[in-house]
């Protein structure tokens, strides 16, 4: 009976009819759980994606794109993603040491073209791999949104960037680093920093985003919500998309690359930025296309702060899901908080976006990112 149910394609139609109502139950399951966290902490939208076994098993948005128009937010939608964008600043550095272009070892003064030494260490070096991983010594106290900031003949103040401990002594997150970084990359690889990133990670992976606001669709951009405690209500961030097109129209190359914030302005979707995480997961390479190498990626996620897990824009965190060692990055501005987590070992991974909530927070980690990361391990992974 069984052997005539196979031949006729019967029984394989049954077993395929049953794995599809247990996947749309556990997907009911997974959104009910999701929705119920939204009311919790107040959340306007929502974007998801999951991998397993290296490959994306789930995504998924919730709630609104917009709360003035009321439009729902889609999976085509794309986010300032904010912190999570140093991650593809330090894999363009990888790409250029392996070019033989760049040393992590290279003295930060040489790279930018100007004085970068701690004045409380001015013998101590400070390297490019202490830029990426954060133990500079260099603080955002005087901003970071023009590298004057920290040039000696640009501003009196210059001191005041760097901290009391000596360089690779200490650990503070610092987004001046970062958009220091971008300068480097542009000038050792001749292209400006928005158009490296696309042609080197995005274009190659097949991915949708970008730096630069005005070569994308804005029709697609989520706008990002702020949340005000006191009276409990959202305000849009229009600044979350500025084009800046004064500042690019008198661009100078290697020094006004933070015009594009190569810190924290990379615009994508949660599912494209599930494929770019799978790059990393699976040790630099993705869908036939290998970005960087083995040994590059290893050391992104190899811990330098040991106490805070901070690798090369990729942190290490054992407190995200019981017993596991979660690489990956967050980001929060404008309203926005983001978070891509994966275990390479494993091959699953999860990313989660919301474009605004009730910014509550547990253990470092805003409630929303730490509860959608959760419920959906349990659901697709666990």
């Amino acid at each position: 009976m069984i052997r005539q149910l196979l031949k006729t394609g019967i029984l394989y139609g049954l077993i395929l009819s049953l794995f599809s109502l247990c996947a749309f139950a556990q997907n009911e399951k997974a959104e009910a759980e999701i929705q119920e966290m939204m009311r919790k902490h107040e959340v306007v939208g929502l974007s998801v994606a999951v991998v397993k076994k290296g490959k994306i098993v789930y995504t998924h948005s919730f709630g609104l794109k917009d709360i003035n128009t009321k439009a729902p937010l889609s999976d085509s939608d794309i986010f300032r993603i904010a912190s999570i964008s140093k991650s593809f600043s330090a894999t363009s550095i990888m790409q250029l040491i392996e070019a033989g272009k760049l040393s992590l070892d290279n003295d930060i003064s040489d790279l930018v073209g100007f004085k970068v030494r701690n004045p409380k260490f001015p013998d101590q070096v400070i390297t490019l791999k202490m830029m990426l991983s954060h133990t500079s010594s260099i603080n955002d106290s005087q901003g970071y949104f023009t590298l004057d900031a920290i040039n000696p003949s640009k501003n009196k103040d210059w001191e005041k960037c760097y901290n009391d401990y000596a360089p690779g002594a200490g650990y503070q997150y610092c987004n001046l680093n970062y958009n220091m970084i971008g300068t480097v990359i542009e000038k050792y690889s001749g292209e400006r920093f928005d158009n490296y990133v696309k042609s080197h990670i995005l274009n190659p992976l097949g991915l949708y985003g970008g730096y630069n606001v005005d070569s994308l669709d804005n029709g697609r951009f989520a706008t990002l919500h702020e949340y005000n405690a006191s009276s409990k209500t959202f305000s849009t961030s229009p600044l979350a998309y500025n084009p800046r097109r004064e500042e690019i129209r008198n661009y100078v190359m290697g020094y006004s690359t933070p015009v594009f914030s190569p810190t924290g302005g990379m615009k994508i979707s949660a599912t494209d930025l599930a494929k770019y995480m799978s790059m990393h997961m699976n040790m630099g390479k993705y869908n036939g296309k290998r970005i960087i190498s083995k040994k590059s990626a290893k050391l992104m996620q190899t811990k330098v702060a040991e106490e805070e897990g901070y690798g090369l824009a990729i942190t290490n965190r054992g407190d995200l899901i019981p017993g596991k060692l979660m690489k990956g990055h967050t980001g929060s501005a404008y309203g926005l908080y983001s978070a891509m987590f994966f275990q390479p070992e494993e091959k699953f991974g999860i990313v989660v976006i919301t474009n605004g909530c009730n910014p509550t927070s547990s253990g470092g980690m805003n409630n929303v990112l730490r509860d959608g990361v959760n419920i959906l391990f349990n659901n697709f992974i666990k």
